[in-house]
């Protein structure tokens, strides 16, 4: 699917692109490839002379091959943009494209980042005016959609502590609260992935010296943004390790539990274990073996010196 996106007065416009003719028809700034086919690969290649990257090429995480100027003089830039949603979070490859004034993107999802600049640029007059304008609002706008997640991301981590906090933590619970704490170092590292190529491929535009003394400035901004929120994931991961470590703590305590119950079982169960064994030795010479009372006895100083030690730990809280 194509959609062009054309400057009437001051807004972006979005043009549904069914043709090779609507297509040639347009005077746009941007040109927005979502999961093309090889039709529409076609037309790009026929009426602007480009190329369109293949989906193999979008993850090559070398700098020198993630943006770059081509043959043809058109800047190269592929970029990672943040999907979060309640189920999955991924990041998500795109290229971009700069030639001959117009932005050329091309994705295989449909973003959200894209699905906001496309709603503010229609209703703000003057929001946009030129093609370097939509892509640095794109990265911006990704640079917000990360900090929302952040955002998202403490408040769960909130409600986790407070779970690993209580007074008893189950096994059952700890094992939730440790596939919880996964899911948001997952998110938190893809955000922090995304920040730091987002602040490549900014820093590259700015190198490139295409950007106008206002662009420069919003690129620096972004830049300090990113920044901030980068410190913001190193405060993240921290308290993602401590309640990690928390929670962990805890099913030690509570595998502790239970060997300390076996082990009080064991040492009750040893001066039992003890006469049991004097009364069961063959000896000849025995006062008790002829003495009426003798097998009740032995039963009754069992099950005292059970219950003793029992009594004992019960007394010092130790079966807890």
């Amino acid at each position: 699917m194509i959609n062009a996106f054309e400057l009437q007065n001051g807004r972006l416009q979005q043009i549904q692109i069914e043709s090779k003719a609507d297509l040639e028809r347009t005077k746009p700034i941007w040109i927005d490839f979502h999961d093309p086919s090889e039709e529409e690969r076609l037309w790009a290649k026929e009426l602007f002379r480009l190329t369109l990257p293949d989906e193999d090429d979008f993850g090559d995480i070398e700098a020198s091959a993630r943006c770059f100027e081509d043959a043809s003089g058109a800047l190269q830039i592929r970029s990672d943009f943040l999907i979060d949603k309640t189920d999955e979070s991924r990041n998500v490859p795109v290229a971009f494209v700069l030639k001959q004034d117009i932005l050329f993107s091309l994705h295989e999802e449909d973003l959200p980042v894209f699905r906001l600049l496309r709603l503010r640029a229609r209703h703000q007059p003057g929001y946009l005016e030129n093609c370097r304008d939509v892509l640095l609002d794109l990265y911006a706008t990704d640079a917000e959609y990360s900090a929302d997640a952040l955002e998202g991301i403490y408040a769960d981590l909130e409600q986790i502590g407070g779970r690993v906090l209580k007074a008893h933590l189950t096994d059952q619970a700890a094992a939730e609260v440790l596939a919880g704490i996964a899911r948001e170092e997952d998110l938190n590292g893809r955000i922090r992935r995304n920040l730091m190529d987002t602040r490549r491929a900014i820093s590259f535009l700015m190198r490139r010296r295409l950007l106008s003394i206002e662009q420069i400035e919003d690129a620096r901004q972004i830049l300090r943004d990113i920044e901030s929120l980068d410190g913001h994931t190193s405060f993240l991961f921290e308290k993602i390790n401590f309640l990690m470590d928390a929670t962990v703590g805890f099913i030690n305590i509570n595998q502790n539990k239970v060997i300390k119950i076996f082990s009080v079982v064991s040492v009750a169960l040893l001066p039992p274990t003890l006469i049991a064994s004097i009364y069961g030795m063959n000896f000849a010479f025995m006062p008790e073996l002829k003495w009426p009372l003798g097998y009740p006895f032995a039963i009754g100083l069992m099950i005292a010196s059970v219950a003793t030690p029992f009594w004992f730990f019960r007394r010092k809280g130790w079966l807890k």
